[in-house]
């Protein structure tokens, strides 16, 4: 059985530690963010269900990373006005992390254990991948990158699950 993300600890993007316990009981969905990837316009997608979803119960936590060409070089208050300004992201954002590597953050170890609708598991290929995790903070689901935040899938995991 796969370890829960309540039992990582990692700091936000203003840099204060926190627990993911903090979410026990609520639908977690976490992507990996960037700010100059194609992908980007996402933000819009995750912030949406944000506001559609939070009320019962979902969360929506980003994760920057600068791993894939580079496409998040900006520094912790950087990040958050661009999301801020942009896309008027209210969701927790988390200091940068690694996503695959000799550096993959723990939470990560645990998130890509997790395998697609294709049934592909392993390391994030991709900004804006993103995983849907239960109450029990367990992976329920894995999204790759291409799928839009808003696409049908998504939306029925998470209303699955709330």
């Amino acid at each position: 059985m796969r370890q829960s993300i309540h039992e990582v600890e990692l700091p936000r993007l203003n840099g204060k530690l926190e627990s993911l316990s903090a979410y026990t009981g609520k639908v977690v969905l976490a992507v990996n963010v960037a700010s100059r990837c194609g992908f980007t316009p996402q933000y819009g997608g995750l912030q949406a269900l944000q506001d559609r979803y939070a009320d019962r119960g979902l969360v929506v936590l980003g994760f920057p990373c600068n791993q894939f060409f580079h496409q998040e070089p900006g520094t912790a208050e950087q990040i958050q006005e661009f999301c801020s300004v942009n896309y008027g992201v209210s969701f927790p954002l988390f200091a940068k992390l690694d996503v695959k590597g000799p550096g993959q953050h723990p939470l990560y170890a645990i998130l890509s254990e997790a395998a697609d609708d294709s049934g592909k598991a392993g390391n994030v290929t991709w900004n804006f991948e993103k995983f849907l995790v239960g109450r029990d903070g367990r992976v329920a689901r894995r999204f790759r990158s291409k799928v839009e935040p808003e696409d049908p899938r998504v939306v029925e995991a998470i209303e699955t699950l709330l």
